[in-house]
């Protein structure tokens, strides 16, 4: 454990807003579960080149004798991840931050890691946030470090800023259908940065068709979106495809090519989380040659 870390979690409440000279424990305990951590050690090697502050959250740790045992980045969402031990030792780490989340308050719109860590804290500080909108307790943690099963689909590419336009109402699409309610807030509203900073990055992927019929312009009929790149892991989310072509094999054959470029030029192993009651989903994962290796969970506010 670092200076720094013994002096802020000496606190009465055992857990602390840790700084910049603990980025790097941080990612250590990230590096104990890459493929459940990726959320947060995505930000942190952000906040390793630029700061907490410009990677755009807060970092609060737990420690115990033997050093740092749990971390958790907070903004947007909150997302914990604690190094494997004990049951006694998670709890404490989880009571430690629970008392930490009530005196700082909610500032995120979601919690969401692997499941025992999510549900654990939000069982704790039930009542002392606001009442969830939703808690989605089971979600399949899948992953496939091969080439995949299925045919890639060689219309699927990285979309470009020139497509910005047609990206953002089928991203739009996806979240509204997925979480119930529109992301969207205006021009440079930060759904819609997100968005252009994904697509700018290379992270956006699409396939696109031609207008015809009663569509005039081009539309994306599928999409996906790698934003979470850390520790040899690559997140994808943000899968969706056009209502009026689903039943066509677009998500199998999208997310083979996907894989594919991913795999390729952003990390070794890719990984997403999907809800378990989407049976049509996980099958159509499966096919493509994902594996479940854990499960999430996520507490929508």
């Amino acid at each position: 454990m670092t200076a720094a870390q013994g002096t802020a979690l000496g606190g009465r409440t055992g857990a602390a807003v840790l700084t910049d000279a603990d980025v790097p424990a941080a990612l250590a305990v990230c590096a104990t579960d890459p493929v459940g951590s990726v959320l947060a050690a995505s930000r942190l090697e952000q906040a390793a080149a630029t700061g907490l502050r410009r990677a755009g959250g807060e970092l609060w740790g737990y420690a115990e004798d033997d050093g740092l045992r749990g971390i958790c980045w907070v903004g947007a969402n909150l997302v914990p991840v604690l190094v494997p031990h004990d049951d006694a030792g998670a709890a404490r780490a989880l009571d430690a931050f629970a008392e930490l989340g009530r005196l700082r308050g909610r500032r995120c719109s979601s919690i969401v890691g692997p499941a025992d860590a999510v549900l654990g804290l939000w069982s704790r500080l039930r009542g002392s946030w606001p009442v969830e909108r939703e808690v989605r307790a089971s979600q399949p943690s899948m992953v496939i470090d091969h080439e995949p099963a299925v045919a890639p689909d060689p219309a699927v590419r990285r979309s470009v800023p020139e497509e910005y336009d047609a990206v953002l109402p089928a991203c739009v699409r996806m979240f509204t259908e997925e979480v119930g309610y529109s992301p969207a807030s205006g021009p440079g509203g930060p759904y819609e940065q997100r968005v252009r900073l994904l697509i700018e990055q290379g992270r956006s992927f699409v396939r696109v068709e031609a207008g015809g019929g009663r569509w005039r312009r081009p539309r994306v009929v599928f999409k996906a979106e790698v934003p979470a790149v850390a520790g040899g892991v690559a997140q994808v989310q943000g899968v969706w495809v056009d209502p009026e072509r689903r039943g066509e094999r677009l998500s199998e054959r999208g997310m083979a090519a996907v894989v594919q470029t991913a795999r390729a030029e952003l990390a070794p192993t890719v990984s997403l989380y999907v809800n378990g009651y989407n049976t049509r989903a996980v099958r159509a994962y499966r096919a493509v040659g994902f594996r479940q290796v854990g499960e999430y969970a996520t507490v929508l506010f």
